[in-house]
């Protein structure tokens, strides 16, 4: 049989170089040792003569350091994911749900080491947006650990992670939801969402021993990351906080309901009153456009909504609008000696430096 590549050195550069005879390409093989370099092509025609060898022989060599290496599948390793003591929680029961997914039955039970990017692929086309993500990671968990000896699919040739657009509740749309609402408790839990933007498990779970009236602060730990949450409240949270139990629970039936559970009643509520395209999540977004429209310092809406929070860096990015002063109208106030100045946050007393100090 006629061999597919071909050796050949530059004289220049004295680099072996390897032709493809059906496809024309040359490349480099990056050495200058001809023993080395024909080993390289004898390895590429031996490649594409007997595959199914190859493969064997590669599992052959694999087996030596990781005796699992022909026997490992995909559900294996989402085992061990959902079973890792890393993902606790929240975390925990969305992987839980993704190795449920159906669009993962063709690769379930298939071993790790034969899979082809064409199976990838065909599960990808067939999940959501969910079965990219996780499937994302599950790829990038098996390189990790070393199952594989290479991505099955480059990363670059992912397919993008397209999420349905959301947006931020409007205050009209809040007043007919707490018009419309009966229920005491729910009618405050939504307030309370418009006003601090928690996330809804947050604030679902909060106690009266989260709340100080003496400084006006609510502080409490977020069940997702576990970081302290510290926000002031005025006058309008205080109102909501006096009508909830002034022990225990604020929500003594909401805490207990499954955060799926909460949403689908939100979303019913909507769906009577005609509003779409929002969910308890958009009140995240809705406080954090606030913060931006008022002015209020990034860093301070990072504290109160989280440092990751994708709601303060859409806001504070492109969707909330501020209209800003026209440079004619500073120009005209400095000529008066009346420059605008933007209120600045208050700085700590050891970040002050005198002019001209020591040091």
């Amino acid at each position: 049989m006629k061999n597919r590549f071909r050796l050949y050195r530059r004289a220049r550069s004295r680099v072996f170089y390897v032709h493809d005879s059906v496809s024309g390409k040359q490349e480099s093989l990056g050495t200058r040792d001809r023993a080395e370099a024909v080993l390289l092509v004898t390895a590429r025609n031996e490649s594409f003569r007997q595959p199914h060898l190859n493969l064997q022989l590669a599992r052959a060599y694999l087996a030596g350091s990781d005796s699992g290496i022909g026997t490992r599948t995909w559900q294996d390793a989402l085992n061990i994911i959902v079973e890792s003591k890393s993902k606790q929680g929240s975390t925990q029961k969305r992987w839980r749900c993704a190795a449920k997914e159906a669009a993962l039955d063709d690769i379930r039970n298939r071993i790790i080491i034969e899979t082809q990017a064409e199976h990838l692929l065909a599960c990808l086309k067939a999940g959501t947006v969910s079965t990219n993500v996780h499937l994302r990671k599950l790829h990038n968990f098996c390189l990790s650990m070393n199952w594989l000896p290479w991505p099955i699919i480059p990363k670059r040739l992912w397919p993008e992670v397209r999420y349905r657009p959301r947006r931020a509740i409007t205050i009209e749309e809040h007043r007919l939801i707490i018009e419309r609402e009966k229920n005491p408790e729910r009618r405050d839990f939504y307030e309370l969402c418009w006003h601090l933007g928690g996330s809804q498990s947050d604030l679902a779970n909060l106690s009266a021993d989260d709340i100080d009236w003496p400084n006006q602060t609510i502080a409490y730990h977020r069940q997702k990351t576990g970081s302290l949450a510290m926000i002031h409240f005025g006058e309008s949270i205080a109102a909501v906080l006096r009508r909830l139990p002034a022990s225990g629970p604020l929500f003594p039936y909401l805490r207990t309901v499954r955060s799926g559970d909460r949403s689908t009643e939100f979303k019913q509520r909507c769906d009577g009153l005609g509003i779409k395209g929002v969910s308890l999540h958009s009140y995240r977004y809705a406080w954090a456009e606030r913060a931006k429209v008022a002015g209020y310092p990034e860093r301070f809406a990072q504290e109160a909504l989280g440092h990751n929070s994708k709601a303060v860096h859409r806001a504070y990015a492109r969707k909330a609008l501020v209209k800003l002063p026209s440079l004619e109208s500073y120009e005209k106030q400095a000529a008066q000696g009346n420059i605008i100045r933007m209120p600045l946050p208050p700085v700590e007393p050891s970040c002050i430096r005198l002019v001209g100090a020591a040091g």
